[in-house]
């Protein structure tokens, strides 16, 4: 009975991240209990984070980076362009065509992730034309202040949606069995404004039935930023 139920589990996780192909989505934790054991272990701001909810910086110097100016705030995020180069590329394209302008957070789940980019203020899902290559096998986790790339069930179907991870979340990790969702960046600032986006209220918006912001977070712009 136990292996039954963790076998539910899995495919309850895997399943929902395998959404429509117009509505890319990451799954929902296989155990809501584990993760809120794993919220309650959590500091308010990540280990080895200033006060302003900055994260040590994994990647060699000179990476890219990305400033996500919301109506929460703001937190800045590091590309690591030498691990997943072409969702580097996608993603930069989008930031420099103005893609995320008035954008929304359609998608917070606390102790979770946060997922945004894909839907304007009036919850209109935008074009994206442009997908990516799955990178998942790139050897970045999805552990807690990482950045990856939204999809639907297609292994290769990500475009502009991305989510932030509130915690570590090792069932977005690729397997042999199966793909899984690429890590491309991580937050090094704002990581504070991150939590403060998952911490809020949600219910049913728009075209979603659960899990949106009741009060919108609007993703103004994002724009890169100059690193010395």
């Amino acid at each position: 009975m136990k292996q039954l139920w963790m076998i539910v589990c899995l495919a309850w996780v895997l399943g929902v991240l395998a959404a429509p192909a117009a509505a890319a989505e990451i799954p929902a934790p296989a155990d809501a209990s584990a993760a809120s054991a794993k919220a309650a272990s959590a500091a308010a701001t990540p280990s080895g984070s200033s006060g302003s909810g900055a994260l040590a910086s994994s990647s060699a110097g000179g990476s890219p980076q990305v400033r996500v100016i919301t109506s929460l705030g703001s937190f800045v995020i590091e590309l690591n362009q030498e691990r997943a180069p072409l969702t580097v590329a996608n993603f930069l394209k989008y930031v420099d065509q103005g893609q995320y302008t008035n954008t929304i957070f359609h998608r917070t789940i606390a102790n979770f992730v946060i997922q945004g980019g894909g839907y304007d203020v009036n919850y209109k899902l935008k074009a994206a034309p442009f997908k990516v290559v799955n990178e998942s096998g790139n050897g970045l986790t999805n552990a807690r202040g990482t950045v990856g790339l939204a999809r639907g069930t297609e292994p290769h179907a990500g475009d502009c949606q991305f989510y932030v991870n509130l915690l570590d979340n090792g069932a977005l990790d690729p397997s042999r069995s199966r793909w899984g969702y690429a890590v491309f960046g991580r937050v090094v600032d704002g990581m504070d404004v991150v939590d403060r986006i998952g911490g809020q209220s949600t219910g049913a918006r728009g075209p979603f039935k659960e899990d949106a912001p009741l009060q919108q977070v609007i993703i103004e712009r994002v724009e890169r930023v100059t690193t010395p």
